[in-house]
């Protein structure tokens, strides 16, 4: 019993069942905003069901759809997770190796500055 309450109380388990509910919560918003999206691309192209288009009687159009809808969901994905994700990273990565930098560094590194403002004042 011991290892189990062990393995519960273990932080990445708590981590992992946030980031599932998390993901949940947004492949919702992801799926109601493609729906918006498509309906957009229907009112100015006609139809946003691409399934019944079958050339040569190929169901091409519900491959159509899946590419269209992915194309749209791997677009959000990138510009409001991605992307922000990996500046956050590297601005707190870059605060943080301030932070942790040896005290001569810091040292050499405020002397250097004030070498170059006062280089700068002449």
């Amino acid at each position: 019993m011991k290892g189990f309450k062990d393995f519960i109380m273990r932080g990445n388990l708590v981590e992992l069942a946030v980031a599932f509910i998390i993901g949940v919560a947004f492949a919702t918003v992801v799926s109601t905003f493609t729906d918006m999206v498509l309906s957009l691309v229907g009112k100015v192209g006609g139809n946003p069901d691409f399934n019944n288009i079958e050339p040569g009687g190929v169901p091409l159009g519900a491959f159509l759809s899946a590419t269209v809808a992915f194309l749209i969901v791997a677009a959000i994905v990138f510009l409001f997770v991605v992307k922000p994700y990996e500046a956050a990273k590297a601005r707190f990565s870059k605060i943080q190796a301030e932070a942790t930098a040896a005290p001569d560094v810091i040292l050499l590194t405020q002397i250097r500055d004030l070498l170059s403002a006062e280089a700068a004042r002449k």
